[in-house]
């Protein structure tokens, strides 16, 4: 009902947005656009949310790196997650989805113009095939958005364990960690309401390669994911 909500109300600027993000996608060279389409598929989203009744609040964008070139790893709670981070973060970024979602209309699109990647976890050769792609692109200074969990949790606000590979990207990259944490991204297209509501984000302090370089994967995930847990409990608080 909500996304309907969102067509509805916007239903004359949708066409052209999706054949501008389209466009974006089109081109050879997305680190050459990579700014540009981001700052577009941003105004978007942000008009999609409003329109869709939806409140983001986003604490603690002071944490993000100065430099770009880092990870940023959230808890994964639905379709809404990444919407939230394209209408919070400051600074541009791609993302790593499951190949369950890259023919969804739009998203595949948004996919493109920000040369986002999919993750077939049952094909290892391509698992690694993309681990290697975003290491090397973080190397190059561009940001990515990671969901650890690999799937949404079934149960709102309560997370899964994190899989330790999730974090190779960024060991071998040798980037900062964001840890990130989300309340109520579950609700917008979850539930069958187009009530208002509200999803909390917040962006953490990084862990920086000093700090996680003589730790393995597996204790990555477990320390990331206990720091969002304590962040989760407290927005859940406010």
């Amino acid at each position: 009902m909500r996304i309907a909500l969102m067509v509805v109300r916007l239903f004359f600027q949708v066409p052209y947005m999706f054949f501008r993000i389209r466009r974006y996608g089109l081109y050879e060279d997305k680190f050459l656009h990579f700014e540009e389409a981001f700052a577009y598929i941003k105004k978007a989203v942000t008009k999609a949310n409003h329109a869709g009744r939806v409140i983001v609040k986003a604490y603690g964008t002071e944490n993000l790196p100065d430099k770009n070139g880092f990870i940023m790893f959230c808890n994964h709670q639905g379709l809404f997650d990444t919407l939230v981070f394209l209408e919070s973060c400051p600074k541009p970024f791609a993302f790593l989805a499951k190949k369950e979602v890259r023919n969804t209309i739009l998203l595949k699109q948004t996919i493109a113009a920000l040369g986002s990647l999919t993750m077939d976890r049952e094909d290892l050769r391509q698992s690694l095939k993309v681990i290697n792609q975003i290491t090397d692109e973080v190397k190059r200074g561009k940001n990515f958005l990671i969901f650890p969990e690999g799937t949404r949790s079934p149960e709102p606000n309560v997370m899964i364990d994190f899989k330790g590979g999730s974090f190779k990207s960024a060991t071998k990259a040798k980037c900062p960690i964001v840890p990130c944490a989300l309340v109520d991204s579950h609700k917008p297209f979850d539930e069958n309401s187009i009530k208002p509501v509200t999803v909390k984000l917040r962006y953490l302090p990084p862990l920086y390669y000093d700090e996680y370089k003589d730790m393995k994967t597996v204790q990555i995930a477990e320390a990331v994911k206990a720091r969002i847990e304590t962040a989760i409990a407290e927005l859940i608080k406010t």
